[in-house]
């Protein structure tokens, strides 16, 4: 996005985006399903001073701080967001929404040029995690491919020993950019659904490649289920 070069763009868009954001999630008719899921996680990871970890699609993005917004009755939560200029007006926009985020892209063992960030941003989530923190991941960021999982979250969830919960957002009527995983943005009073499903961990012995299978189903089937609850047509290739 050109546009986000100039900082007086950034800045009018971080503040146009992020008010439009705010007021539209007050409009949004929500349908949740799991629910009690995630608060048995979160209020078992303030029990134990554990930390917890949220998966969504990346093109869920700017519905997903609707999933986890702050509050004493959970871990307070933080979001995994790219180095990259996109990903500098997201920051922008979740900070003013109340959620913080540590900056760094995910890891890719096969193009190490393109860890933009990404062995310390690693570090500072187990860090998050271990001292009881909660973190949002998009496991097919920051440019897919589409419901692609790659390997931080199992590795996440591998060091930092905490439960993983899996979220499915849906919203209909929204806009749909013309980006790589065409994310959506809600419309006001539009109806909205929510899925859970887990908990699951990741042991030292489990094999990674299994696990990045198992949850990529299972975070692409609450996504589906979440489309099917609002009659949202995922879009044609």
């Amino acid at each position: 996005m050109r546009p986000l070069h100039s900082p007086w763009v950034m800045s009018a868009m971080t503040r146009l985006f992020s008010g439009y954001i705010a007021l539209t999630y007050k409009t949004l008719r929500w349908t949740r399903e799991g629910q009690e899921i995630a608060e048995r996680v979160q209020a078992e990871a303030l029990a134990s001073g554990g930390g917890a970890i949220l998966a969504l699609w990346h093109s869920r993005v700017p519905v997903g701080p609707a999933t986890w917004p702050q509050g004493p009755d959970k871990p307070e939560i933080r979001v995994l967001v790219s180095q990259s200029r996109d990903g500098e007006f997201i920051a922008r926009v979740i900070a003013r929404l109340g959620l913080p985020s540590i900056r760094g892209s995910s890891l890719k063992k096969t193009d190490t040029a393109k860890n933009k960030g990404g062995e310390q941003a690693f570090r500072d989530m187990v860090k998050w995690v271990k001292d009881g923190g909660a973190m949002a991941i998009t496991p097919d960021g920051p440019r897919g491919p589409v419901e692609v999982m790659q390997k931080g979250a199992v590795a996440l969830a591998r060091v930092s020993g905490a439960p993983v919960l899996f979220v499915g957002v849906a919203v209909n009527p929204c806009i749909r950019l013309k980006t790589w995983d065409r994310t959506i943005i809600p419309l006001p009073f539009a109806k909205a659904a929510m899925v859970w499903d887990g908990p699951v961990q990741a042991g030292r012995d489990d094999d990674p490649d299994a696990l990045v299978e198992a949850w990529r189903a299972r975070l692409s089937a609450v996504s589906r289920r979440a489309e099917a609850i609002v009659g949202e047509t995922a879009p044609k290739d």
